[in-house]
């Protein structure tokens, strides 16, 4: 066989056909998928909810099916950029095999996703949600709800002043200029309004507030302080979990000033309502949360909703009287005090601290939407709609064939190879203790045991360096 030489360039062929065109193994997990998908009628029933947001004339647009296909690879992927996934469906075969674009056909832009989001309502993405019930997974008994903060695609550089539009070093000369520390129409330098800015922060007189100061690149973020104790930018997201099998019934990103106990009811509303569009009877009767979702007026609602809250109280020194509070509030908030004294209250607890925080894992760590790259609380809603909803597309995948994403089989690989190196290493362990223990019972004289008693020392005593005659041989 003579040797091959690449060239350089290589002369295109006019006309290819189709079928000569590599078409790709697929992806084990991908296949699934579509048959999921295919089964749940997602392509037919996203065609019918979308067509009246679309002209009966033109050139034919992109396939819903073929936009939430790419959002969900963003999330299997892990990718949370739209060009990124834009160019990871264009490289990849078994990308383009489950979205089914054939070789011949460009994937479509990111900016053809930016279009498209914009075009569709809120209400389309939260129909993606409705895929769940398709094998009578929900069970809807207990509920968990949970917040945590996002990072906005916005800088602390970019607020301004609501009253006067002042930005930061604007809003610090006019300062120094009312203390008398420059003169008016004087242009301090970027040091000076550095060494002010310290010293006020040093007297406690640098305070940002909310209501005087926001973004101007993104006006619906607000200013909050992030766990790790960074002031920043951000949203507030909120999960709502069936306890049961760990699915998100609701996924709402709202201001990140928004109290827990303000958004409680909304949000339980909110999922509630995604289960009757995904054709389920079953009904939310049990809610767990932590004590910052502690309110009067918020038990008091769950309550009328016919909904049972275990929250646990704030701690407190004091003991609570009951003045002016009608005896409805005070009986619901006693009824929810004792639930949450009985074993059943802080077994709930445990499964919401488990399986929220894991929720809050797989979609803003390893999903990709703790920091957003849209602006806007619409269209961040929209993002996080079908992060979430692949994250539950995930786990319907991971009860129903074992596989919650594409890359658990290299996982599942090197677990087995794993697990057969420890068994090989034990085995030949356990080999040679038998061979030990049958050369000991057929030589028993061999393997004497030694008396290991101690016996008295005799003194040492130092011996005498004797130094020998030596001759250089001459």
């Amino acid at each position: 066989m003579a040797l091959g030489k690449r060239e350089e360039s290589q002369q295109q062929e006019f006309w290819t056909p189709t079928a000569n065109l590599s078409k790709g193994p697929g992806h084990v997990f991908y296949d699934k998928l579509n048959q999921v998908l295919a089964k749940a009628g997602f392509d037919k029933v996203l065609e019918d909810l979308c067509s009246p947001y679309y002209a009966s004339t033109g050139r034919m647009s992109i396939p819903p099916g073929v936009y939430f296909r790419m959002l969900l690879v963003g999330y299997f992927e892990g990718i949370d950029s739209q060009p990124g996934i834009a160019w990871r469906c264009e490289d990849s075969l078994s990308l383009r095999r489950f979205l089914g674009i054939p070789l011949g056909k460009e994937t479509p832009d990111h900016s053809s996703l930016t279009r498209i989001r914009d075009r569709l309502p809120l209400e389309i993405h939260q129909q993606v949600l409705s895929i769940i019930d398709e094998h009578g997974l929900l069970k809807l008994k207990s509920t968990g709800v949970d917040s945590t903060l996002l990072e906005a695609n916005a800088a602390m550089k970019t607020i301004v002043r609501k009253d006067s539009g002042e930005d930061w070093k604007e809003f610090l000369k006019r300062l120094m200029q009312e203390e008398g520390l420059i003169e008016e129409g004087e242009t301090p330098s970027d040091d000076d309004l550095r060494k002010f800015d310290k010293t006020r922060h040093q007297q406690g007189k640098k305070k940002v507030s909310n209501a005087d100061w926001e973004s101007s690149s993104d006006p619906d973020s607000r200013i909050v302080k992030m766990k790790d104790g960074r002031t920043h930018l951000g949203y507030k997201a909120e999960h709502v979990i069936d306890l049961e099998n760990e699915f998100i019934l609701s996924a709402t990103v709202c201001h990140g000033t928004n109290s827990d106990a303000g958004t409680l009811i909304e949000s339980v509303v909110n999922a509630q309502q995604n289960v009757i569009l995904a054709g389920s009877p079953e009904e939310i009767e049990e809610v767990a949360a932590d004590k910052g979702y502690h309110k009067n007026e918020t038990i008091t609602q769950a309550t009328q909703l016919g909904l049972r809250t275990y929250i646990p109280e704030p701690n407190s020194q004091h003991h609570r009287t009951w003045i002016d509070k009608p005896e409805e509030v005070q009986q619901a908030v006693l009824n929810n005090r004792q639930r949450m004294s009985r074993s059943k209250g802080k077994d709930l607890q445990r499964q919401r601290s488990e399986k929220v925080e894991r929720s809050f894992a797989h979609v803003c760590e390893t999903g990709g939407a703790r920091r957003t790259w849209l602006r806007g609380l619409e269209k961040i809603n929209k993002r996080y709609l079908l992060v979430a909803a692949a994250r539950n597309l995930g786990l319907l995948m991971l009860k129903a064939f074992g596989i919650g994403k594409p890359r658990g089989l290299q996982g599942g690989i090197r677990a087995i190879l794993a697990l057969w190196g420890t068994c090989t290493l034990l085995w030949a362990a356990l080999r040679n203790r038998l061979r030990s223990l049958q050369a000991r019972t057929a030589h028993p004289m061999a393997f004497r045991d030694i008396n290991w008693q101690l016996t008295p020392q005799r003194p040492r005593t130092p011996r005498k360096l004797q130094i020998m005659p030596t001759s250089t041989g001459c």
